[in-house]
């Protein structure tokens, strides 16, 4: 079941509006609404859950029929078995840690938008050779943070950049000041602590508080 150009141009427009991505893992798939809930009433309707956990695929699916307003996505996709089950429970996006060629073509046969994971000059062109112009960056922190991305865009000037790893609200402006940065991901917003003792009200301050950093509030 692929996806219309229109479609996908709407959801790469929504994450370059919101410009932040909650990375969220869901040990249980009951997490998965009241979550929901919680981004949305604090201004993120986006989220990229990981396939790391067992709940992962049923969370995707309860969030995009109860909770359509809420784009989700999947992340930590490691393999085409993992993103065809992500897009038939209703993932809108994928997300892998790094490279697969295999998973692109997947991607882009189905018209399911794709960043693919990225740090070095070859797996961006990787990843350019099949038409994509936005990767994630990943893991950022480790691999130079913003320095490498401004280093990474002089040859590659068309792409833009998802960094994820080791952002949180002390620097998420600065990387969203940067004209190459397409959206951040990042999970401090949603930390497993949170989500496994239910405190979805701080899930919920935590997020609207990014949500204001995003649009320089």
């Amino acid at each position: 079941m692929g996806v219309n150009g229109a479609e996908q141009w709407e959801v790469r427009e929504r994450i370059k509006d919101l410009r932040v991505v909650p990375v969220v893992k869901l040990d249980r798939a009951e997490d998965a609404l009241p979550l929901a809930k919680s981004l949305c009433a604090g201004g993120l309707p986006v989220a990229e859950v990981t396939f790391r956990t067992e709940a992962a695929e049923e969370s995707i699916r309860r969030i995009s029929a109860s909770c359509p307003e809420l784009l989700v996505g999947a992340g930590t996709v490691i393999n085409t078995e993992q993103a065809r089950r992500a897009v038939a429970a209703g993932a809108r996006f994928l997300v892998s840690p790094g490279i697969s060629e295999e998973i692109i073509r997947y991607a882009v046969k189905e018209g399911i938008p794709i960043f693919p994971g990225t740090c070095t000059p070859t797996e961006i062109m990787t990843a350019v050779s099949y038409g994509l112009d936005v990767v994630k960056f990943f893991p950022a922190a480790q691999y130079g943070g913003l320095k490498t991305i401004q280093a990474l865009s002089g040859p590659f000037p068309q792409v833009r950049f998802m960094p994820t790893g080791g952002i949180s609200a002390a620097n998420l402006r600065e990387y969203l000041d940067y004209p190459k940065i397409f959206a951040c991901g990042g999970s401090w917003m949603v930390k497993d602590a949170l989500i496994k003792e239910g405190k979805f009200d701080q899930i919920e301050m935590l997020t609207r508080e990014a949500a204001a950093i995003a649009k320089g509030e």
